[in-house]
């Protein structure tokens, strides 16, 4: 059989992904990327450390970062993304800075992290209040808000699940209990962020947000709109508000400021238990 008029695979730009060593959602950051994309994933070394403040910091070190980055250069990404919420806001504004200072010096490639993302994201939406559901501790929790507090972001509720392993496992029903949890009082909230990319969100995005009645984002959405951004195209995410402008109920917010440039700033301490 003549196959030649095929004429091979089409062209396919790559983004390069370094995510934590216990990651179980490839599939899930897949769902959100085109069909000319491809993910070239790669995981930071195990360390035997539950997730916690401390295993935010060994994940996020820069030696790790630049040695994760540099396996994934030969593959020629155009955008390497840094797939972890909690390692990468555990330093503040000024670490997830220098994270992608230290991505950026490893690959000569632009890049970008999850909670960077995350206020490119509020920045795209108008959003200046809003709802946090996370899967952490209270340690770890309230190092996300004091993250988002720095980019002069107000937490308007908050609920967690004290989980330290196998997040992934969590089911859709437990993240949309959560989500009305953190949602109690309509109209405190311009959004609602799900965050830590081992949580899977992706179906659970547009239902939420009809239910809600504000924007949805979670970690893994993200961190793939703000790195396919990179690429000038958009992410694969029917009825959900980030990615898909008809899913929105309105225009931006008229009169919300935008999120400012990441000041210098000194590292978030650790939150008491």
């Amino acid at each position: 059989m003549d196959i030649t008029f095929l004429g091979g695979p089409g062209p396919q730009r790559g983004v390069g992904v370094v995510a934590p060593f216990d990651f179980a959602l490839d599939r899930e950051l897949w769902r959100w990327v085109p069909d000319d994309v491809s993910l070239h994933v790669t995981r930071t070394p195990y360390v035997p450390v539950e997730v916690s403040l401390d295993l935010a910091r060994l994940v996020s070190e820069h030696e790790t970062l630049g040695e994760a980055v540099r396996t994934l250069i030969t593959v020629a990404p155009e955008v390497v993304a840094y797939a972890c919420t909690s390692g990468s806001f555990v330093g503040g504004l000024a670490g997830e800075r220098a994270m992608c200072e230290a991505m950026v010096r490893a690959g000569t490639v632009p890049a970008v992290t999850t909670s960077g993302a995350l206020l490119e994201a509020l920045r795209e939406l108008g959003v200046r209040r809003i709802a946090l559901v996370t899967p952490y501790t209270m340690s770890v929790t309230r190092s996300l808000e004091a993250y988002v507090a720095q980019a002069g972001v107000t937490v308007a509720g908050c609920a967690y699940m004290g989980l330290t392993r196998h997040i992934w496992k969590v089911p859709y029903r437990d993240v949309a209990d959560m989500a009305r949890r953190a949602v109690r009082r309509p109209g405190t909230a311009q959004a609602l962020f799900i965050s830590c990319t081992n949580l899977p969100t992706y179906d659970v995005i547009p239902q939420l947000e009809a239910e809600l009645r504000i924007p949805v984002i979670s970690a893994n959405q993200v961190t793939m709109w703000a790195a396919l951004r990179r690429l000038g195209t958009r992410a694969v995410g029917p009825y959900q508000a980030l990615t898909d402008p008809a899913a929105r109920s309105g225009p931006v917010l008229p009169g919300v400021p935008e999120v400012p440039d990441v000041p210098r700033a000194p590292e978030v301490p650790d939150a008491p238990e």
